[in-house]
């Protein structure tokens, strides 16, 4: 498992859902040594799953789920001859798994997805899997600079993108700061690429854009699960010393935009002597200690996804103690109470030890026990802070208000919720992260506004 969400794993929701159903068919021997690429749907009733599979030779395979942001994830237990075709995915709890053979009248593979116990069709076809519609999704040719680029942090090295307008300058800029977990540059999950939509339409506004991958991630080096704060706030003063040794950026005029954690991170860091941030925005960016944030979303998802007011408490209780433990830094009694959890799980439920590991690390207890208060009430630039009211993950509810506090001293202060969006700003049903995937919006075009706006009326442009 991975951080979810704010704090909750990505790929996990396709391989989580609760399904039902199953399915037969007549099959034919398959050929020796299938390749290329195949696509289908899992058939989840309500819910089906495109993927891909591409057959690389012998024993290899990797699956893509476009809807999860999943591309070439290499697959286990391939077994790809005249006696069918079989493959697993690894470190998911219910041993996610298929079984089928090949059809040579229709040329397909024609086979059943298993998980949890329950079976669902999935039939594959030759060609690669499409994604889902995204139709805010930039594409080339673009009508700005873009360039890749990349800067030392101590012992490691940065990577990412710099875009800037082709004429003008020096430009204001906007340093984007990712989300919690392993985002890359493009903050890409689930087939929806919110930063990179932030950068073109920043960018198309007159300003310069910076966004990068995080450690680990990517082109940029080093170990998320190792890293501090201290490492993270690092790596934005090392972007941010970039910039100052480019002549067409204006080094008096550089803000931190930062999403979800990144609403941590950028204020943090503009607490530093000498930081030189000219304004920050938090995007869903929580004002409340981390580990208030981790028991709220889990009682609020659970309650969105019907789940009966025991499975609740039982969630909460786990969370608290677990926030309880890594907050102490004993990570050490942290991992051990998980394993114990763990076990009093279902077979089909349970972690392996891999996913434990990634649960209890340094960095989960740097997010889990961060407090925002001294950096939020320290800030004297000016600051923009919106919500969505349907947002489970970081709750307008639980935020909004600690954030108006928190600010109330800063001469330019702007705390903004807004209406039927959800954590990534999209416009939302119930605002539950399965929803993310299914809505075509990758950002509802009137934040993409009120944010231009609210940096053009303070850091206008040559536009």
């Amino acid at each position: 498992m991975r951080r979810a969400w704010w704090l909750v794993p990505a790929v996990l929701l396709v391989i989580a859902l609760a399904l039902t159903g199953c399915s037969s068919s007549k099959q034919e021997v398959a050929p020796a040594g299938l390749t290329g690429d195949w696509h289908g749907s899992i058939e989840i009733p309500d819910h089906p799953l495109a993927v891909g599979i591409s057959f690389t030779g012998g024993d290899q395979a990797t699956i893509d789920i476009p809807a999860q942001g999943v591309e070439a994830a290499p697959l286990s237990g391939v077994t790809n001859d005249a006696d069918g075709v079989a493959w697993t995915i690894t470190k998911i709890p219910g041993n996610p798994s298929f079984q089928g053979k090949y059809d040579k009248g229709s040329d397909s593979i024609q086979g059943q997805f298993s998980q949890s116990g329950q079976t669902f069709p999935l039939n594959l076809t030759r060609g690669k899997v499409e994604g889902p519609p995204r139709p805010q999704e930039p594409k080339p040719p673009f009508p700005y600079k873009s360039e890749d680029v990349s800067f030392p942090s101590g012992d490691i090295t940065i990577a990412g993108t710099l875009t800037e307008p082709n004429t003008g300058g020096p430009f204001p800029t906007v340093v984007l700061i990712n989300g919690s977990g392993a985002n890359d540059r493009n903050e890409e999950l689930l087939g929806h690429k919110p930063f990179l939509l932030l950068a073109d339409t920043l960018t198309r506004a007159g300003y310069a854009v910076l966004r990068t991958d995080k450690r680990g991630v990517g082109k940029t080096g080093g170990h998320l699960d190792t890293s501090s704060y201290q490492d993270l706030t690092d790596d934005i003063g090392a972007g941010m010393a970039f910039l100052h040794g480019r002549p067409e950026i204006d080094a008096k005029r550089i803000g931190l935009l930062g999403h979800s954690e990144g609403g941590y991170l950028a204020p943090l860091y503009t607490m530093r002597p000498d930081s030189g941030v000219a304004f920050v925005i938090m995007m869903a960016g929580p004002a409340v200690p981390g580990s208030d944030v981790l028991v709220e979303q889990n009682r609020l998802i659970l309650t969105a996804q019907g789940a009966t007011a025991e499975q609740i408490d039982q969630q909460v209780a786990f969370n608290s103690t677990l926030s309880t433990l890594l907050r102490s830094g004993d990570l050490e009694a942290a991992k051990t109470y998980v394993r114990q959890h763990n076990d009093s799980l279902p077979a089909d439920k349970k972690l392996s030890d891999a996913q434990i590991d990634e649960l209890v690390t340094p960095y989960m207890a740097a997010l889990v026990g961060y407090d925002p208060a001294p950096a939020l009430s320290a800030l004297r630039v000016p600051v923009l802070a919106f919500y969505g009211s349907k947002d489970l993950q970081v709750p307008a509810a639980q935020n909004e208000g600690p954030a108006r506090t928190l600010l109330a001293a800063d001469p330019d202060a702007t705390v903004h919720v807004f209406d039927g969006l959800d954590h990534l700003m999209q416009p939302a049903d119930k605002g539950t992260p399965d929803e993310y995937a299914k809505i075509e919006t990758t950002i509802d075009p009137q934040v993409l506004t009120f944010v231009t706006d609210w940096l053009t009326q303070r850091f206008p442009t040559a536009h």
